[in-house]
């Protein structure tokens, strides 16, 4: 059945690119309602945001939503994947600015805030997207595809110049809290060379050591190493699930992503929803509800760490 947040929870961090303070606050939402964000410094009726695979529109290396009527906001993705990984299907979440809080560079933060706050079951039925036939996208080396599978699959590679991270891939099946277990901590991650040319363009202005996992060659330069030796592959997983999570609804399918980013997983969006053979609505028995990325992870309670960007 669809779930939603019981009591509000709100985290407020700085935003990646701009540097500016962000406050984000997701709010319990009736069934059917779906995620939606909500801009609370624009102007009411022109300042809300379903988060959609059609509202995307692209952007430098994060998950840029656009509601066409002037409202947008950068950097969802590690949110939406904690939605979709703590089973919550309905939320209005306000945001006051352009940017959701980067906090640690990775969902753990969201994650404890919405188990903190407590998930509430709404007593109407759950439906699912099923994957048909494989859909597939392609830009050289890299590829994203979706196959037919009864649950959802990550399976990722990732191939970099530098030793710190190198080649890495990893699969998973996400029920079960596999999300919460192993992939929710991982932070996001760059080159030192890379940070410096994007601060020369007024990018990365909010990014640091702590909230962003910073390598240089076979160095690892953030505070306290890596949490994973494979770190850098599951933030992909990750961002990834947050990603798919623009579906709308729960997928059934195994994602397989070598070299991919955001913007190739919203491309595959785009071509599966653009073949209606490709795909059907499913009503989720208990069953299948068991086998999606949410079932279950109320049990686990507030996951350890750190607090601090939690008020």
């Amino acid at each position: 059945m669809q779930a939603t947040i019981k009591d509000k929870a709100t985290f407020v961090g700085v935003g990646l690119h701009s540097g500016a303070p962000a406050r984000l606050t997701i709010h319990p939402a009736a069934a059917g309602h779906g995620i939606v964000f909500r801009r609370v410094d624009l102007k009411e009726g022109e300042n809300q945001i379903a988060a959609r695979w059609d509202n995307v529109t692209p952007s430098q290396l994060c998950t840029l939503l656009d509601n066409g009527q002037g409202a947008t906001l950068s950097t969802v993705e590690h949110i939406m994947a904690a939605l979709a990984g703590t089973g919550i299907h309905n939320a209005l979440i306000e945001v006051d600015g352009p940017e959701v809080p980067i906090l640690d560079g990775s969902s753990q933060l969201f994650v404890r805030g919405i188990l903190r706050a407590g998930i509430r079951m709404q007593g109407r039925p759950l439906r699912a997207i099923r994957v048909l036939r494989p859909v597939e996208v392609r830009d050289g080396a890299a590829f994203a595809r979706l196959s037919p599978a009864d649950h959802l699959e990550i399976d990722f590679q990732i191939d970099f110049t530098d030793a710190a991270i190198g080649h890495q891939e990893k699969r998973l099946d996400m029920a079960n809290g596999a999300f919460l277990r192993e992939l929710a901590d991982s932070r996001t991650f760059c080159r030192q060379s890379d940070v410096d040319a994007m601060r020369q363009n007024g990018l990365a202005l909010g990014g640091t050591y702590d909230n962003a996992v910073v390598v240089d060659g076979a160095q690892v330069l953030s505070p306290g190493g890596l949490r994973h030796a494979d770190e850098a592959v599951r933030h992909k997983m990750l961002d990834a699930m947050g990603d798919l999570a623009l579906a709308g609804a729960p997928l059934l399918a195994q994602y397989t992503g070598h070299r991919a980013g955001h913007a190739m997983t919203n491309r595959l969006l785009r071509a599966l929803f653009a073949q209606p053979d490709a795909w059907e609505w499913v009503t989720c028995s208990t069953d299948l509800e068991n086998r999606l990325p949410g079932a279950g992870v109320a049990a686990y309670g507030p996951i350890s760490g750190h607090e601090a960007a939690l008020r």
